[in-house]
């Protein structure tokens, strides 16, 4: 809670390199490696779950820590399981907006006006796909969209070869 009579202190830009897990055995935060914000996304984000009420808070204390108190989280609503319209976090009411945004993207926002785009890993993510795609959105000077990195560094199921058949529980030596 902030005190009457004590002046806001300055906006504080995207810290240098950081990359640590929110909490042990959590979810892995990724910000900007400089201050610029002059790329498409401004960090990455790998959660745990798809469970807002576990996830989120320790995303906003995260950030809090580096950007100063957070008071909106947009999230798409068809990604993940039960958007509550508000949660408190260290004290401080954060609202949880939940709109079409993508399952690829989270929004946060600090301030009235002052917002930041996360690339969301999901979750099941291996962790050397999470470390690349996680690389390539924070890299200074990103263009490409959550969407397109995720598509282009995680892995896809392999399609069956044409004219295969699939396999099942009853093939010989099994």
């Amino acid at each position: 809670m902030t005190d009457a009579g004590v002046p806001p202190s300055p906006p504080r830009l995207l810290p240098d390199e950081v990359h640590h897990a929110v909490g042990p055995g959590t979810a892995l935060l990724r910000l900007e490696t400089t201050g610029s914000r002059q790329s498409l996304l401004d960090g990455a984000w790998w959660p745990r779950s798809r469970d807002v009420e576990q996830e989120i808070p320790p995303l906003v204390s995260a950030l809090t820590e580096h950007l100063g108190p957070i008071t909106r989280v947009g999230l798409d609503a068809a990604a993940w399981n039960g958007i509550p319209t508000r949660l408190v976090i260290d004290d401080r009411v954060v609202h949880l907006d939940s709109f079409p945004v993508g399952d690829d993207t989270v929004l946060i926002t600090r301030g009235d006006k002052d917002h930041f785009s996360l690339m969301v890993v999901p979750p099941a993510t291996t962790p050397e796909a999470a470390r690349t795609a996680m690389a390539r959105a924070v890299h200074a000077g990103n263009i490409t969209q959550a969407a397109e990195i995720l598509l282009a560094e995680l892995p896809h199921p392999a399609a069956p070869a044409v004219g295969t058949a699939p396999e099942n529980d009853e093939a010989p030596g099994r």
